[in-house]
C-alpha cells in the first residue's frame, strides 16, 4: 500500500517541502528509516537523525528549520503537530488494513442471531443463538459469542476472543487476542469441613462505548448484577478484572494488574503495571497508582499512591530513602553497642 507525500499531506493539511511524488510504502523511527519509508519528528531529542534518516518522508512540525542539510532523498510534510499528525495517519492506515465486509467458511451464525450490515466474520467464528452484532462489526476468525450477547457498531473481536452467554459489548470497543469475557468469577463458599463449594455465577459483563481490552485480559461476570468497563475505559494485555468490579470513565490499567471482586474504580484513574487492587472498596476519581503498589483499603480523595500498602508517593520516597540508609544505620548501632560494652567494663 503506497502513499505519496502529495497524498500524505493532504490527509493531515500539511505542506510538501520536497517531492510531492515520492512514495513511501512502510513506516520507520527517524533513526532507522529506509528509502520507502515514513517517519516523523516531533521531540528535538531525535533532531540530529533527521540529518541522516534513510527514510523517504518525514512528517515534522511547521515551526522546524534544519540547521544542517537534509539527506537529498528526504522529502518534509509540515503540519501543526507531527506527533498528533503521525498518529492520525497510523489510524488512517490501521483502518485500510481491515477486513472488508464478508462471511467466510466454515463459520456458524445462529437463526435466532440478529446480524447488522458490513459485518467481518472469520472463519470458525461462532455466533449463538439470541446474539445481536451490530453494523460494520469486525469479528475475526475462531471467535466465539455466547447466547443473547450484544456487539455494538464498528466493534473490532479479534481472534481467539470469547464473550460468555448475556454480555453487552458497546460501540466502537476493540478486543484483541485471547480477550475472555464473562468468565465465572471466584466465588467458593467453604462448608463446615472446610470443602469449597460453587457460587453459581449468573451475573454479566458490560462494556460500555470505546473500551479497548489488550490480549489475554479477563473479566469476569458478576456473581449478581454486573460487572461494568464505563466509556473509554482502556485496559492492557494480561489483566484481570474480578466479578462486580466497576472501572468508572476513561480510566486506564496497564498489564498484570488484578483487581478483586466489587472494587469500584472512578473515572480517570491511572494504575500501574503489576498493581493489585483489594475487593469491596472504591478508589477516588484521579487517582494514580504506581507499578507494583498494593490498595489494601479505599482511597477518599485523588492522589498518586506507590508501595505496598500503597501510601502517598512523597512519603514513600521519604521511607525508601530512610530503608536504603538501614545498612548504615544498622552499622552504626552495632559501633554503639561495642562502645556501650566498652565503656561499661572499664567504669566496673
Amino acid at each position: 500500500m503506497e502513499f505519496s507525500a502529495q497524498q500524505i499531506a493532504a490527509i493531515l493539511h500539511g505542506e510538501v517541502v520536497g517531492n510531492p511524488d515520492v512514495t513511501v510504502s512502510g513506516l520507520a523511527k527517524i533513526e532507522e528509516g529506509t528509502l520507502g519509508t515514513l517517519s516523523f519528528l516531533s521531540n528535538p531529542k531525535y533532531e540530529e537523525y533527521i540529518y541522516t534518516t534513510g527514510a523517504s518522508i518525514c512528517i515534522v512540525n511547521a515551526t522546524f528549520e534544519p540547521l544542517k542539510p537534509l539527506p537529498e532523498t528526504l522529502t518534509l510534510v509540515k503540519v501543526e503537530d507531527a506527533y498528533a499528525c503521525f498518529a492520525k495517519l497510523l489510524d488512517v492506515y490501521s483502518q485500510m488494513r481491515q477486513k472488508q465486509a464478508k462471511i467466510e467458511q466454515p463459520s456458524f451464525i445462529s437463526e435466532t442471531a440478529q446480524v447488522g450490515e458490513g459485518i467481518y466474520l472469520g472463519a470458525f467464528a461462532y455466533i449463538s443463538d439470541g446474539a445481536k452484532i451490530g453494523n460494520n462489526v469486525k469479528i475475526y476468525p475462531n471467535v466465539y459469542v455466547g447466547d443473547g450477547v450484544t456487539v455494538g457498531d464498528d466493534t473490532i473481536l479479534h481472534p481467539g476472543v470469547r464473550i460468555y452467554a448475556d454480555c453487552v459489548i458497546g460501540a466502537r470497543c476493540i478486543l484483541h487476542a485471547g480477550v475472555v469475557i464473562g468468565s465465572d468469577g471466584f466465588g467458593y463458599a467453604p462448608d463446615e469441613k472446610g470443602v469449597f463449594s460453587r457460587v453459581p455465577q449468573i451475573g454479566n459483563v458490560v462494556l460500555e462505548d470505546d473500551v479497548e481490552i489488550g490480549a489475554n485480559s479477563t473479566v469476569d461476570c458478576a456473581t449478581l448484577g454486573s460487572t461494568v468497563l464505563r466509556k473509554g475505559v482502556k485496559i492492557d494485555n494480561l489483566v484481570h478484572l474480578a466479578h462486580n468490579v466497576e472501572v468508572g470513565e476513561h480510566s486506564a490499567l496497564a498489564a498484570q494488574v488484578g483487581v478483586a471482586g466489587s472494587a469500584k474504580i472512578g473515572k480517570h484513574v491511572m494504575v500501574g503495571g503489576q498493581a493489585g487492587i483489594s475487593g469491596h472498596l472504591f478508589i477516588a476519581d484521579g487517582t494514580k497508582i504506581v507499578a507494583q503498589s498494593g490498595i489494601p483499603s479505599s482511597v477518599k480523595k485523588a492522589e498518586t499512591l506507590m508501595g505496598s500498602p500503597g501510601i502517598p508517593i512523597e512519603d514513600f520516597k521519604k521511607s525508601y530513602f530512610g530503608f536504603r540508609k538501614l545498612p548504615f544505620l544498622l552499622q552504626k548501632i552495632n559501633e554503639l553497642e561495642q562502645k556501650v560494652k566498652t565503656l561499661s567494663k572499664s567504669a566496673e
